[in-house]
C-alpha cells in the first residue's frame, strides 16, 4: 500500500460499489476503515480466515482486479491476480471469511461466535 502515487478516487469508488453490492458478505467480513489507494481501495477486515488489511487494485489494461491481504507488518501475505468484477466479492470472501465453508471446524467456530455474541 504505497502512498507516494496519485490516488484515483473514481477507481476507488467503483471498487467500493462492487463490494457494497453484496452487503451481507461485506458485514460478515467485518469490513471497516476503507480508504482510497493508487488504482484501488484498502480496507480492514475481521474475518474468520483473515484479520487485518486488504487491498483491491484495478488493472485498466486487462480490466481485472488484484486482491491482496497484508500481514501485521504491512507485507503482502497473499495475492490473487486477474479477478473479474463478477467474481471479485467471491474471491475476497474465500480469502477473508469462508467461501460458504461447511466444514466442522467452521461450524464450531461460528457456534462459538454465536455463543459469545448472544451470551450462551
Amino acid at each position: 500500500m504505497n502512498g507516494s502515487q496519485i490516488i484515483d478516487i473514481d477507481t476507488s469508488m467503483n471498487i467500493l460499489r462492487l463490494l457494497y453490492a453484496e452487503p451481507t458478505k461485506l458485514m460478515s467480513w467485518g469490513f471497516d476503515h476503507s480508504r482510497p489507494t493508487p488504482n484501488g481501495v484498502a480496507f480492514e477486515v475481521n474475518g474468520f480466515k483473515h484479520k487485518g488489511w486488504c487491498e483491491v487494485i484495478y488493472d485498466e489494461g486487462s480490466d481485472t482486479y488484484t486482491f491482496r491481504t497484508y500481514d501485521d507488518n504491512g507485507k503482502i501475505k497473499n495475492e490473487i491476480e486477474d479477478c473479474y468484477c463478477d467474481n471479485l466479492v467471491s474471491v475476497i470472501d474465500a480469502e477473508v471469511e469462508t467461501n460458504n465453508d461447511q466444514s466442522e471446524e467452521y461450524k464450531e467456530r461460528f457456534q462459538e461466535w454465536l455463543n459469545f455474541v448472544f451470551g450462551e
